[in-house]
This record gives structure tokens, C-alpha cells and sequence, in this order.
């Protein structure tokens, strides 16, 4: 079992952020989609499956390339899991047919999201006049290797490791970048305004509440809890008290020590009360949701709050994140109006790029929910 988990971890990993692949033409016969006439073939979805299976087994090194793309019967695929790991010779052929076939759902929807993307990326670039030229492209290179790789070395082992050349790495750069030109004709400078109606909207997030630091019994009914006040006033100590005649399991034990409360966390009753209790004063019994409350406020921590000046860097930084998540979901909402109807794919690398896709029903469960106190 511990072989057969192996291979379908392979299809846990595989992130190429902002990134799209270049892809071959060809007959449409031997092609996985095609998009506006422009056939995506078999042999490029190959040349990505096997870079998504290889980059993923780069990261638990010694794990086995199994690469699942001979759908729908994955002879292939069986053959080659039992040749690279012993421990699966004997195993059932059915069973290893659906590892296969999981592994192929969990990897070809996202290989075929990146190759299908690539064309929708470079259709509106050219239909809104957006041009990368190709010294653009080797100085993002550039940059990048020496920001990953700064001592020039490890670029080739990157390209070894992940089964890529040279030229699939430049695309990828080229329609990365072709997306980040894009996504600047959404992209708006933040304003002081907008960080001033942020700051007014959000008042809350810029600063902490009135803590306090509070010594409970709770009781379970009131003769006990004016038997515990009795007892704290005649010197006998917290601890010993709380443990005699507390119900609380959090502060029974702990001399009923609560440490830095907010008026949100506490027992509405309590908090009714203890926020506005001078400090070091015993108290109660007060009745509330689970019993009755002795209390005695030993700290308080007074609420801060940041001024304008102070929060504006942080804002500022959230809406130029905000607003730039914005911008690519502009990018990606308008390639998907205008190609996404042109897109279409054989059945058995069918996903949410193509065409009179639907997915497959999944079940449920129902769920159920439980307060505290």
C-alpha cells in the first residue's frame, strides 16, 4: 500500500504560477484540444506531463518518474510502475489501472489549463496590441537566474531536474510576461483616498482590544459560589478555592486564572461586569450562561490604536496585493469570454478550459456543528 500511495503522491505538486508552455502544431488527429484552429498535440501534452511528473518527483528525491499518459487503458502506465518500483510487480493490474488513471486526472487538468492558457494569453495580447520582444524575454531570463541561481551555477541541474530545456523556459517567460502586460491595463495606482476609506472601513484591524487578566470561580449554583467568596475573603487562596468549587475545567486547576481576556471572549455576563470592575476588588456572584461567577480583575491591558500615518504603509501594501489579484482576474476573465466558447478537447482530457465542459458529480456528506461556550 505504502508503494502504491507513492505513485499517486506524484500528482500532489505542480505549480507554474503565472507561467504558460509552447505547443507544436499538428493534424487535429493527433491533437488534445484545439484552440481557434490552433491544435495543442498529443506530443506536447506528453513533453508536459512528463516535465509535471518529473518536477514533482524532484522534490522527494529517489521518488520514481511514472508518467501517466495513455489513457484510457494506461498500459503504459502499469508497465512502468511495475518495472520502477519492485514492490508493485505483483499487484493487480484493475488496481493499478486506477492509480494510473488518478494520477492522469490529478496531472493533465492542470498541464492542460497551462498549455490552453498559453493561447488564450498570446490571442488577446495580439488583439489588444500587447508585444514582448525577445530581449524582453532573456532579460526576465536573466533576472531570474540570478536571483535563483547567484553564483551562476544550478541552472542546468534546475533544467535537469524538471525535465525542461532552455526554449521551454523562454516561453514560459515570453507569455508570463505577455500576462503581466496585460494585467497593467487593469492595474491602477492606489490612491491616498482609497488607503483613507480603508483605514475608516477597517478601523478595528489597526490596533488591539482592552485585555484583562481575570481569577474566576465558577460556580455551579449560587450558595457555592458565596461559599467560595466567603472563603477567598477569610485568606484562603485562589488555587484552593477554584479546585474546591469551580466547574470550569480551563481555570479549575490554574487558580482560576484567565489571562488576557477580551470582552468579545468573555461570558457576556461576566464581560457585562468585569470590563468595567476596578482592579484587585472581589466580586459576584454573578449569574451567567453555565453558573455563577466569583471574580476579581488582577491586570488590565489597555486597547492601542494606530494612527492613519502609522497603518498607511501596511494599507497600502494590502491594496497594491488586492488590486493586482484583481488585474489577473481581469486577465483571466476576459481570455476565457473570448476563447473559451473557440476551445475544445477530446473527452478524456476534458476540463474547465473547454468547451461544454461539465464536471463530474461528486458525493457529499452532511456536516454537523457544535458551540461552546
Amino acid at each position: 500500500m505504502k508503494a502504491r500511495r507513492s505513485i499517486l503522491a506524484l500528482g500532489a505538486f505542480f505549480v507554474l504560477a503565472a507561467a504558460v508552455a509552447g505547443c507544436g502544431s499538428g493534424e487535429p488527429g493527433n491533437s488534445v484540444a484545439d484552440v481557434a484552429g490552433n491544435p495543442i498535440t498529443t506530443q506536447a501534452f506528453n513533453h508536459w506531463m512528463y516535465v509535471a511528473a518529473k518536477s514533482q518527483a524532484a522534490q522527494s528525491p529517489g521518488q520514481p518518474v511514472i508518467v501517466p499518459n495513455d489513457p484510457p487503458n494506461f498500459n503504459k502506465c502499469i508497465a512502468q510502475a511495475r518495472k520502477e518500483i519492485p514492490q508493485l510487480a505483483k499487484t493487480a493490474t484493475k488496481t493499478l489501472r486506477t492509480d494510473c488513471k488518478q494520477l492522469f486526472t490529478s496531472l493533465s487538468s492542470q498541464v492542460m489549463d497551462f498549455l490552453i492558457k498559453a493561447y488564450w494569453y498570446q490571442a488577446d495580447a495580439h488583439k489588444l496590441g500587447v508585444k514582448v520582444t525577445d530581449a524582453e524575454v532573456q532579460k526576465a531570463l536573466t533576472t531570474a537566474e540570478k536571483q535563483q541561481f547567484p553564483n551562476g551555477k544550478g541552472f542546468s541541474t534546475f533544467l535537469s531536474q524538471t525535465g525542461q530545456t532552455q526554449q521551454d523556459v523562454l516561453y514560459r517567460f515570453r507569455v508570463s510576461t505577455i500576462v503581466q502586460k496585460l494585467a497593467a491595463k487593469h492595474n491602477a495606482k492606489v490612491t491616498q483616498a482609497e488607503i483613507e476609506k480603508y483605514y475608516a472601513a477597517h478601523a478595528t484591524q489597526f490596533g488591539t482590544q482592552e485585555s484583562r487578566n481575570i481569577r474566576v470561580v465558577l460556580a455551579k449554583n449560587q450558595a457555592d459560589a458565596l461559599a467560595a467568596k466567603k472563603a477567598l475573603s477569610s485568606g484562603q487562596s485562589w488555587a484552593t478555592v477554584a479546585k474546591k468549587y469551580s466547574t470550569d475545567p480551563t481555570t479549575k486547576n490554574s487558580g482560576g486564572l484567565l489571562n488576557g481576556v477580551t470582552k468579545a471572549q468573555a461570558d457576556p455576563a461576566l464581560a457585562a461586569v468585569a470590563f468595567s470592575a476596578p482592579v484587585n476588588k472581589l466580586s459576584g456572584p454573578v449569574k451567567g450562561q453555565f453558573g455563577y461567577y466569583v471574580y476579581d480583575v488582577i491586570k488590565v491591558t489597555p486597547a492601542t490604536h494606530q494612527s492613519l500615518a502609522q497603518a498607511t504603509a501596511l494599507i497600502r501594501q494590502q491594496l497594491t496585493s488586492q488590486a493586482s489579484q484583481n488585474a489577473q482576474t481581469a486577465v483571466d476573465n476576459r481570455a476565457k469570454k473570448d476563447w473559451l466558447s473557440q476551445t475544445t478537447c477530446r473527452a478524456q482530457y476534458a476540463m474547465a478550459d473547454c468547451k461544454g465542459y461539465k464536471a463530474p458529480k461528486t458525493a457529499t456528506t452532511g456536516a454537523s456543528t457544535a458551540t461552546t461556550g
